[in-house]
């Protein structure tokens, strides 16, 4: 058999090990990702993506590790391993949706293991900013404005192993979504792309403009039904790929679920899956069989599923209508330019039931849909020049689940 193209591990780590023993499973599991190393190890500057931003009087724990966030224990033994095996400038990045200046200041819950390996620290809602087109043409948007950071840099993912609400599973490539800025100084606000039929496109957008060299999950302890706020699990493995999207299927399928399926099989309740998005893009791959994947420890890890919020009716409604609008927008573009240019607008059952400067601070979809429950509301930037290049083909493609 030919070498697969990527290569994922996963070794038991029982989730009371110390230090020591979790840097070990790491460093062995590491070891056999050549091409990861390749990258890494002649790179000039490293951005580590961890999931670990919360305020500190909001940190869960279950069985003394980090329920809901990247454990202490694990970003010391991945920082460790990469000072022992590069010479690279490394910094972290992420976002502040917890304060009202979205700024991380000096203070946050991991900056003392940052400093500890003189490991700088970048907020990405801070800028400078640069435009990075995703390659070959992005799958919901054509561009995203980032932070300047990555150009040039390689990147590395370190994820939490949890359930997700939307996306149904979070770990490396959903991480990424912490790095599009919370406000919009430049491009659009988080929030634009946090949103029915986009997301589960942005992400693959978001891993092939950063295409991190290195994926890690602390899966010591994880978490089920949503991404906070869920109940704590004991999963006792930790996994590394070299390759994002496979990785977080190989992960996907140790939590219980099929990494190849889709909405509306669990997890996927709510969004399509978005790592079989990427897939079909021919940004990694969902099938075990096409991945070098070494595994100690056995599925289902624990019982996973996502929470179910909602009926598969009203699910199903809001996601055909929300695509509907999108194509309401098309059809009626001159017009809406006309009246609401370069202004936000929900639409909804073929009507503009908002419009304004910024959407950011609005009451809940749910309270502005009114008596229309089962009506989704499409959030637009009313753009002439369509700069970000938004894909309408994305909701073509999800109107085909549906009768016609």
């Amino acid at each position: 058999m030919s070498e697969r193209n990527f290569k994922v591990r996963a070794a038991h780590c029982d989730f009371r090990a110390s230090q020591e023993e979790i840097y070990q499973t790491l460093r062995r599991i590491t070891d056999p990702l050549d091409r990861a190393w390749a990258k890494l190890e002649k790179a000039n500057r490293i951005v580590i993506k961890f999931n670990m931003m919360k305020m500190h009087p909001r940190l869960e724990y279950y069985f003394g590790r980090r329920r809901e966030l990247v454990d202490d224990m694990v970003a010391h033994a991945v920082l460790r391993l990469l000072r022992e095996r590069t010479t690279a400038q490394i910094d972290a990045t992420d976002t502040n949706p917890y304060t009202k200046a979205h700024l991380m200041g000096n203070n946050f819950n991991y900056a003392n293991i940052l400093q500890k390996y003189d490991v700088g620290f970048i907020d990405s809602n801070a800028g400078p900013y640069k435009k990075y087109e995703v390659p070959g043409g992005g799958l919901m948007f054509d561009r995203y404005d980032l932070s300047a950071c990555f150009d040039g840099a390689e990147v590395v993912s370190v994820a939490k192993m949890k359930n997700h609400l939307f996306m149904g599973v979070t770990l490396c490539m959903k991480n990424l979504f912490g790095l599009p800025p919370i406000t919009a100084p430049v491009g659009r606000s988080r929030s634009y792309y946090h949103h029915f039929i986009r997301l589960s496109y942005v992400l693959p957008d978001l891993g092939m403009i950063t295409n991190p060299a290195l994926n890690i999950v602390d899966a010591l302890t994880g978490q089920w039904g949503r991404e906070w706020g869920g109940q704590g699990r004991i999963t006792n493995p930790l996994i590394a790929g070299d390759q994002v999207t496979a990785t977080d299927a190989c992960g996907t399928y140790l939590m219980g679920h099929d990494p190849a399926s889709d909405w509306p099989t669990p997890p996927f309740r709510r969004d399509r899956n978005h790592l079989l998005i990427a897939a079909n893009r021919g940004f990694g791959t969902v099938n075990l069989d096409e991945i070098d994947f070494e595994t100690e420890v056995t599925s289902p890890l624990a019982e996973f599923d996502s929470e179910a919020t909602d009926s598969e009716a009203m699910v199903a409604s809001w996601r055909r209508t929300t695509c509907e609008q999108a194509l309401v927008y098309q059809d009626q573009k001159k017009s809406l330019i006309d009246q609401y240019r370069d202004q936000f607008i929900f639409l909804q059952d073929g009507e503009v039931v908002w419009h304004g400067d910024d959407p950011a601070n609005l009451r809940s979809r749910r309270e502005l849909s009114g008596a229309k429950k089962d009506q989704g509301m499409w959030l637009k930037l009313v753009d002439p020049h369509e700069i970000e290049g938004e894909r309408f083909e994305a909701y073509e493609e999800c109107l085909k689940a549906f009768p016609s």
